[in-house]
C-alpha cells in the first residue's frame, strides 16, 4: 500500500443497475497482521429505477430523479467520514445527448425500448453484421448503441445534439463537468474498434455519425476530475476527485471477482446474466460471432468474452405481474416452492425476443411452452423453477461455448452479483456446468469499482491479481460442488437439446 500501514481511505461507489440505484461506501484498510489491505463495504443509500413511458410511450430513464437519488446519497457517504474518491458504473448501451450548452435535450431512451426495430437492418445494409463484428467484436443485441443512433438519426434531437454521452460518463458529467467516453463502456456500443480501443472513424463515417458527437476515450482508473462547486455544496463533500473506473458495471463486477485461480469462469448474475471468461486478446472469428459472443474491453487491458443472457429479469418481471395482480409470493417462499417441482420440467430460451421487453412474463413462459410442447407452467412456484432452470441451462451452454471458442480451460465459475445469495440457481448452476461454482460477493460491483479508484489514487498497487486478492479478503463465499450421478448428467443434457430445438435462427 502507499499509504501508512494504519491509514483508511473512504470511497463512495455510485452503482446504477435497471431496477435499483445504490450508493456504497468502501473503506480500505490494513487487516490486522501481515495479511494486507482489506476492503469493507457499506450501503448508506438505496433508491428505485426503471424505465417508464413518457406522452408519446417511448420508455425512459428519469436521470433527473436518479441524480437527485445520488446527490442525496454522496451526502450520506460523506456523512460517516471524508471521502478520497468516488466512481460511477451503470448499465451499458444507453446515453443522453447534450446541446452546445450541455444541456440534456431529453431523458435517456431505455434499451428496452422498440424503437430499434427498423433500426437494424438499415445499419446492416451499410455495414453488413460480420463486418461490423470483425470490427467492433460486439454480439449482435437489438438494442447496441449503434442501432440506437440509427433510429436517433431520424429523430427530433439529432440536428441539435453536439455531444454523445453514455450512462456512467453523463452522470459523472454532472458531477463534475468532464465529457469523456470511459474504455469498458464505450467498447459496448458497437462503435469502437476492439483491437485499437477507439472509436471507428470508417464506421461512423459510413453510418452518418459525427465524430464530434463522441467524446475522446479515456482508460479505466482516469481522474477526471472534481465535483462541481454547485454538487460539492450540496453533498458537503468539497472538491473530491472523480474516478472513471470500470464503468460498465459488469467490468467492476469482473475486477471484484475474488479469484485466486486464473482457470475462472464468471456469471455476472443480476437483472442481466454475463456469462463468459476473461481473456489477452478479442476473438472475432465467423465461429464466435455465430455463437453470439462479445469482446468487452475491461480492466488493464483485458476482454470479457461472454455472452449476454435474460438473466434474473424474467423473474423480477413475473413478481411484478403477480404483485399486480394483489398475490403476494416473497422471494424466499418462492425458491422454497421451486425447489419441489420436478426439475427440467419444462425449459426455454430465455434470450428470446419475446422475454426483452416488460409484460406478463408468466404468460410468455406459457406460449412458449405450448409451442415446445412442454408442460406449461401454471403455478408461482412452476414459473420459478422454469425460470432458474431455463437459465442453468443458458450458463451452462455459454461456458461451454467460452471454453471451445477461447481455447482457455476453465475449472471454477464464480458468480457474483445479486443472484449469488440465490442457493438454488448456484446449485443448478453447478449442475448444469459439471463444475464447482463459487458464490459471492453479492457487491462484486461495488468492490470492483471502489478497487479502482484505490488504486488510481494510490492507496493500492498491484494488477488485477492483486486487486482480485484484496477482493477475496474477508468476504462470504459459499461453493456449490456439482451432482455427478447418471441421472442428473442426463437431465441436464435433454434439458439443453429441448432448448437448442428452439433456435432455429441462432443454435
Amino acid at each position: 500500500m502507499a499509504t501508512e500501514p494504519a491509514a483508511v481511505a473512504a470511497f463512495a461507489a455510485v452503482d446504477l443497475g435497471a431496477s435499483s440505484g445504490r450508493v456504497i461506501r468502501g473503506e480500505v484498510r490494513r487487516a490486522d497482521g501481515d495479511d494486507g489491505p482489506v476492503v469493507t463495504l457499506a450501503e448508506v443509500a438505496r433508491f428505485p429505477n426503471g424505465a417508464v413511458p413518457d406522452a408519446d410511450g417511448t420508455l425512459r430513464w428519469d436521470l433527473t430523479a436518479l441524480l437527485d437519488a445520488i446527490l442525496d446519497g454522496l451526502r450520506a457517504a460523506g456523512e460517516a467520514g471524508p471521502l478520497t474518491a468516488i466512481g460511477v458504473d451503470t448499465w451499458a448501451v444507453d446515453y443522453g445527448l447534450l446541446d452546445a450548452d450541455g444541456t440534456l435535450l431529453a431523458e435517456p431512451v431505455a434499451y428496452r425500448d422498440g424503437r430499434t426495430e427498423a433500426a437494424v437492418p438499415r445499419v446492416h445494409a451499410r455495414v453488413p453484421a460480420a463486418e461490423l463484428y470483425r470490427v467492433t467484436g460486439m454480439q449482435h443485441l437489438p438494442f447496441n448503441t449503434v442501432f440506437q443512433l440509427e433510429a436517433e438519426r431520424s429523430g427530433p434531437l439529432w440536428g441539435r445534439a453536439q455531444t454523445l454521452l453514455l450512462m456512467p460518463d453523463l452522470v459523472a458529467h454532472r458531477l463534475t463537468g468532464a465529457r469523456v467516453a470511459e474504455l469498458t463502456n464505450a467498447s459496448t456500443t458497437a462503435l469502437l474498434d476492439v483491437g485499437t480501443g477507439e472509436w471507428s472513424d470508417e464506421l461512423l463515417e459510413r453510418l452518418g455519425i459525427p465524430r464530434s458527437l463522441l467524446p475522446d476515450v479515456v482508460p479505466p482508473g482516469t481522474v477526471i476530475g472534481t465535483l462541481t462547486p454547485e454538487v460539492a455544496g450540496r453533498t458537503g463533500l468539497g472538491e473530491v476527485p472523480v474516478v472513471a473506473v470500470g464503468s460498465h458495471d459488469t467490468a467492476s463486477a469482473v475486477v471484484g471477482v475474488p479469484a485466486r485461480r486464473p482457470d475462472f469462469a464468471y456469471v455476472s448474475c443480476g437483472t442481466w446474466s454475463l456469462v463468459g471468461v476473461e481473456l489477452d486478446e478479442p476473438i472475432r472469428t465467423e465461429a464466435s460471432r455465430a455463437k453470439n459472443f462479445t469482446n468487452e474491453l475491461g480492466v488493464d487491458g483485458t476482454v470479457r468474452y461472454l455472452r449476454n443472457v435474460m438473466g434474473l429479469w424474467l423473474l423480477q418481471e413475473s413478481q411484478r405481474v403477480w404483485q399486480e395482480r394483489g398475490e403476494t409470493h416473497d422471494l424466499a417462499t418462492l425458491l422454497a416452492e421451486a425447489a419441489r417441482v420436478p426439475a427440467w420440467r419444462t425449459v426455454v430460451d430465455v434470450d428470446h425476443a419475446d422475454f426483452l421487453p416488460p409484460g406478463d412474463m408468466p404468460a410468455r413462459l406459457a406460449a412458449h411452452a405450448r409451442a415446445s410442447g412442454q408442460p406449461v407452467p401454471g403455478t408461482p412456484a412452476e414459473v420459478t423453477r422454469c425460470i432458474l432452470d431455463s437459465l442453468a441451462v443458458a450458463y451452462r451452454r455459454a461456458v461451454r461455448d467460452a471454453v471451445e471458442l477461447s481455447g482457455r480451460e476453465v475449472g471454477v465459475v464464480h458468480v457474483v452479483g445479486g443472484g449469488a445469495r440465490n442457493a438454488l440457481l448456484m446449485q443448478q448452476t453447478a449442475d448444469a456446468t459439471g463444475l464447482p461454482v463459487v458464490a459471492g460477493p453479492e457487491e462484486s460491483t461495488a468492490l470492483g469499482n471502489v478497487l479502482v479508484q484505490a488504486r488510481a489514487l494510490g492507496v493500492l498497487d498491484g494488477g488485477l491479481a492483486e486487486l482480485r486478492e484484496v477482493a477475496a479478503r474477508g468476504v462470504r463465499l459459499r461453493t456449490y460442488e456439482p451432482a455427478t450421478d447418471e441421472a442428473a448428467l442426463r437431465g441436464w443434457h435433454e434439458a439443453e437439446q429441448r432448448v437448442l430445438r428452439s433456435l432455429p435462427t441462432h443454435a
